[in-house]
Formats: structure tokens, C-alpha cells, sequence
């Protein structure tokens, strides 16, 4: 059973998954918005993070805006997803990665300066798994603002 949430935890995770301050100081600016010190917002969110309530912390840049990236997706054996997911999980280019119900079972997002090297990272990942990775540039995009009210139990 999750633990409740002080009223901090619960403002960081409500008022700041969108327009973070773009500064050199954000979590000095976010404490001064929630009337506490930079240190305590720093430390709340690497709590946050270790309980696996926050993945992350940065900057999302619409895509082919800054290098090249690809949505891909792999038909695992059910019995190889753990090893074949953590094996993927461990390219710093790699984001998103995710199971579904699918016979393309296992889907994830490369990043990286240039599409010769998100295409060095899929062939890798497919010697090294003996699987076949399917490759699926962006053709258009679409903005889906998953920033959400969270409620509160």
C-alpha cells in the first residue's frame, strides 16, 4: 500500500509537470514558489524518484528538434522479456521502454545526435538479442500533453 503524500510531494507532482523553470537555479525557483528551501525540493524529488513515484526530472524536446530519434518495437518470447527489456533499458539513448499486449510485445523510443546512431543502437540491440527490431520513424507528429490533475486519495 502506497504511502500518503505530504502536502509538498503533492504539490511538486501536481504544479510542476509542465512549464518547469527554464533557469540556471529551477529548484531554488520551484522552492521559492512553494515556500521552501532549494535543498528540501531537491531532496523531496530524489525520495519521490527512489520510490519510483518520479522517473525523471528534464527537459522534453519535441522530436527532431534537437538530433533523431525512433519509436521501435520487438516480438519477445514472454519468458525472455525481463532479460531482453533490462538489456535494452541499459542504452543511455533509450526512453519509453514499455510492454504491451501485442505480439510486438516490447516497445521503446532511441535517441541520439543523428540517425546513423540511433540506427547503430537498433542493430546492436537486435545482434545482441538475436531478435528483429522494428524500426518506425516519426512521420508527423503529435503533441499529447501528458501532464495531468492527480488525484488524491
Amino acid at each position: 500500500m502506497a504511502r500518503a503524500r505530504t502536502e509538498l510531494e503533492r504539490r511538486l507532482l501536481d504544479e510542476f509537470q509542465r512549464d518547469f523553470p527554464l533557469e540556471p537555479r529551477p529548484f531554488a525557483a520551484v522552492a521559492e514558489r512553494l515556500g521552501v528551501d532549494e535543498a528540501t525540493v531537491i531532496a523531496t524529488l530524489g525520495r519521490l524518484k527512489d520510490e519510483g513515484s518520479v522517473s525523471r526530472v528534464g527537459a522534453v524536446f519535441r522530436p527532431g528538434g534537437v538530433g533523431e530519434s525512433t519509436l521501435a518495437a520487438m516480438a519477445v518470447p514472454v519468458e525472455d522479456l525481463p532479460y531482453v527489456a533490462q538489456l535494452v533499458n541499459e542504452y543511455e539513448e533509450v526512453n519509453h521502454n514499455y510492454e504491451r499486449e501485442h505480439r510486438l510485445n516490447l516497445w521503446f523510443v532511441v535517441c541520439g545526435p543523428d540517425r546513423a546512431r540511433v540506427e547503430a543502437v537498433l542493430r546492436d540491440i537486435s545482434t545482441r538479442t538475436g531478435l528483429a527490431v522494428l524500426d518506425l520513424p516519426m512521420v508527423q507528429d503529435y503533441h499529447l500533453d501528458l501532464g495531468f490533475p492527480l488525484r488524491w486519495n
